[in-house]
């Protein structure tokens, strides 16, 4: 069947007609039904498999019995930014709440980038990036990542090759660390060094949703480079250690005059009530963050071990999952996983066909995991 082209297409912005929409990890109700399975793990979208604390629990059962949902929540988040104000030492009017940290990268895209302008980020960023860029139709430029066979950071931001593409008309640039999709990090000294380099007139988003789980020496005191680069906006969000991916809730630091830009495009409401109270517990929790943050580096641990006995490579990781290289076609492997109720994330969308993420999941969801990839290496 001819496909018809409708006019109205032709007044669509020429960015939003080159994006390919983001493609989520597969939800486990997708493949029951598409696989007729009663049994689905799901270790695609970097969740905490230990969810959000009991605390958190508790205070959303008791607002839900409430009742009073049918009121708008606090479209300011004065309790929720008074928190994290206390939490990082920073004044309320450098927060911006989110819907999640996306949505904060999407405030970005609307304030600073447009026609003719640039946006900035490494090969193997986070897809959200380029497709926040191609919305606002402005260009995006992206610098060559570190090769595969670097000796300590392969697929890691080439900082380098990031301040060489640096030019007047770049407008925003955007750092994952640690990154999404591969895990890997850069040193403090080097990306503080990265960032002094970026013209006061750009943006530099530093994107910190996997920062919890990063060792501490090799932990950026991010906070602090507020206060010494004007143009710097950090991005968090409650989706992973916190547990609360469900719910949607994130923030934003910056200068007071970056956040008043974002808070002009930021949508009213666009947290609801329980996502305000579930980070504002969640926040205050930090036993639960600790505990989620062990046992991922002991699973992680577990796991990188288990790979490497396999013959396979990991890339080095410090968020909440592992990206594996099997030195061949991955397709395949993934879908035998998939045929086993597990569901994994493909990389071929990335550019690394040869790859799969797994996130760290619980001691039981990570040894089903190998007892299916090892079933699917040796049929």
């Amino acid at each position: 069947m001819t496909k018809i082209e409708q006019p109205f297409l032709k007044n669509a912005l020429a960015g939003v007609m080159a994006l390919e929409p983001y493609s989520p990890g597969m939800p486990i109700d997708e493949l029951q039904r598409r696989l007729g399975l009663s049994d689905v793990i799901k270790l695609a979208s970097n969740e905490n498999p230990l969810g959000p604390s009991p605390k958190v629990k508790a205070a959303l059962a008791e607002h839900a019995a409430s009742g009073n949902v049918s009121l708008y929540p606090d479209g300011g988040g004065f309790r929720l930014k008074k928190k994290i104000a206390e939490f990082h030492g920073i004044e309320a009017e450098r927060i911006t709440l989110g819907n999640g940290s996306n949505d904060l990268l999407e405030f970005i895209a609307r304030v600073f980038l447009g026609p003719g302008r640039k946006a900035l980020f490494s090969e193997y960023c986070f897809a959200v990036y380029p497709l926040a860029t191609l919305a606002q139709n402005a260009e995006a430029i992206v610098a060559k990542a570190l090769p595969p066979d670097h000796p300590t950071m392969p697929y890691g931001h080439d900082l380098d090759a990031l301040a060489a593409a640096l030019t007047p008309d770049v407008s925003v640039v955007m750092i994952a660390n640690p990154n999404n999709p591969t895990g890997t990090w850069a040193k403090p000294a080097a990306l503080e060094a990265f960032i002094a380099k970026v013209p006061a007139q750009t943006i530099v988003v530093l994107d910190e949703a996997y920062i919890e789980y990063l060792d501490p020496a090799s932990k950026p005191d991010s906070r602090a480079w507020l206060d010494r680069y004007p143009n710097l906006v950090i991005t968090r969000t409650f989706s992973k250690t916190y547990g609360l991916a469900g719910l949607r809730a994130g923030y934003a630091l910056s200068h007071p005059s970056v956040a008043d830009l974002l808070n002009r495009v930021r949508q009213p409401f666009n947290l609801n009530m329980l996502a305000l109270l579930a980070a504002e517990v969640a926040l205050g929790d930090q036993e639960h963050v600790a505990k989620a943050v062990a046992l991922n580096k002991s699973e992680m641990s577990r796991l990188i071990g288990e790979m490497k006995a396999l013959g396979l490579s990991v890339l080095p990781s410090q968020a909440n999952f592992i990206t594996i290289n099997f030195h061949r076609e991955a397709a395949p492997i993934h879908k035998g996983l998939l045929e086993r109720g597990v569901i994994v994330r493909p990389m071929g969308s990335y550019g690394m066909p040869t790859y799969l993420r797994t996130s760290i999941g619980t001691v039981a969801e990570n040894t089903r995991f190998l007892v299916a990839l090892k079933e699917v290496l040796a049929a």
